[in-house]
């Protein structure tokens, strides 16, 4: 009897000591599939082994759009994730979203971990900033660039090695590509990406006013100044002469490029892992073209891709659990290792600089373009975006140029239309968070 006693009383004992010793569970939903998803766990699992104290738990949640309404949905029902995975274009809901979220500057120092915005790109960290400090952790950060094919080029009696740098050098090179019997000379994917918002930055010029929204929320759209409405009426002549072709709003474009269709394609850089598998061709990589009596052009481009964020009414333990974690991604060969395997950005200096001595450049030419447009100092014009209703802002450019595209609409009259059109969604954010400020 006393032998049973023992036992039950020992039992009990290790249960009350496991279960005081378990690891706190964090909850991370994000948008990542395939290999990117399995990158995704594979990061979790590294982390979730260097310590005991803290479980990453990673959970797909469907697209950006799905996993950001189903976290709203959990929010407001009290069982949100600690982490959560959101796209660029939601940073201004997000930020908005008034008892939601807990901002990441805020995360680390509460639970006392080294934190310096300093060390992060800062074209990167300053899209998901406010003047208080970092919103959320940048994570899976993208930009625009430019692809084409050496095998085309060559064929068409240009030098391989001299992609054009300019929209004027652009021009005759396109003619060539179509002489020389290219049923593509040049097509884009994400077109309000690379066309409208990446080309104001890039051209250090405001897409909407007050800095692009950093300034507050009555912003309002001005993509519709001359050099908008010279760059997308130079498109549709060029559409009409067949230098550009059309291949939808997001990217199906990459298609036609990886089957040697188009000797050109602007899209993300993300996009570099899926052509180096597919292409059975030589492609090179290089900066967005631009005009170059704008001055102030070249700037740097915008960012795509997510942050993470942190959800409000947590436990102290999950929020120090998060902030370990967070320091974890930031180490200089996590972050690094993050960059080689996935084609996103380095958000990090440190995971560049890690990256380049290695000779990992070197070994895998242009994949350092990307990086190289976005490590610089940013102004107030090129920073980035934070716009509220962005997602159907977005739906409004790519259904205005659509509309230039097929003729239906000159280009000023597609980007005035954009811009009071797209003017109606900001009005209407501003006027449901004007309290939010």
């Amino acid at each position: 009897m006393n032998m049973m006693k023992t036992l039950i009383a020992t039992g009990v004992l290790a249960t009350i000591t496991s279960s005081a010793f378990a690891a706190t569970e964090i909850t991370w939903w994000h948008s990542m599939t395939g290999a990117l998803g399995e990158r995704v766990n594979a990061l979790a699992d590294d982390f979730n082994k260097t310590q005991g104290d803290y479980k990453i738990v990673p959970v797909y949640k469907g697209t950006y759009d799905e996993s950001m309404s189903a976290a709203i949905a959990a929010y407001r029902a009290g069982n949100a994730p600690s982490i959560l995975q959101v796209f660029e274009v939601g940073t201004a809901t997000m930020i908005y979203a008034k008892g939601a979220v807990k901002p990441v500057y805020e995360v680390m120092q509460q639970a006392g971990e080294k934190f310096d915005q300093n060390a992060y790109v800062p074209a990167v960290a300053g899209y998901y900033s406010t003047p208080k400090g970092m919103m959320s952790f940048p994570f899976n950060s993208s930009t625009t660039i430019m692809f084409y094919n050496k095998d085309m080029f060559a064929k068409a009696g240009l030098d391989p090695e001299k992609p054009p740098v300019t929209w004027q050098e652009f021009v005759g090179m396109a003619a060539k590509i179509k002489a020389s019997g290219a049923s593509c000379a040049y097509t884009t994917t994400w077109q309000s990406w690379v066309h409208l918002e990446s080309f104001s930055t890039w051209h250090n010029v405001e897409l909407a006013t007050k800095n692009n929204g950093f300034g507050g929320l009555d912003a309002r759209l001005k993509m519709n100044s001359p050099l908008h409405v010279r760059h997308i009426e130079n498109l549709s002549n060029w559409a009409k002469q067949g230098y550009f072709t059309y291949a939808g709003r997001k990217d199906e474009g990459n298609a036609k490029f990886n089957a040697g269709e188009c000797a050109i394609i602007t899209g993300s850089s993300s996009a570099y892992a899926d052509i180096r598998k597919n292409a059975k061709f030589k492609f090179g990589v290089a900066t967005l073209p631009y005009y170059n009596d704008v001055q102030g052009a070249p700037q740097n481009t915008v960012i795509g891709g997510a942050s993470l964020w942190v959800m409000n009414g947590k436990k102290g333990d999950e929020y120090k659990g998060v902030a370990k974690f967070f320091s974890y991604l930031s180490k200089p060969e996590v972050a690094a290792k993050w960059h080689q395997d996935t084609g996103y950005l380095p958000v990090t200096k440190a995971a560049y600089e890690l990256t380049k001595s290695s000779g990992f450049y070197e070994r895998n030419p242009g994949t350092d373009v990307a990086v190289k447009q976005m490590i610089v100092k940013t102004t107030e014009k090129s920073r980035g975006l934070r716009l509220g209703n962005y997602a159907q802002v977005r739906t409004v450019f790519d259904e205005e140029l659509e509309n230039v595209w097929t003729g239906k609409k000159t280009a000023k009259e597609a980007l005035d239309s954009a811009v009071k059109r797209g003017d109606e969604l900001l009005a209407r954010f501003e006027k449901a968070n004007k309290g939010n400020q």
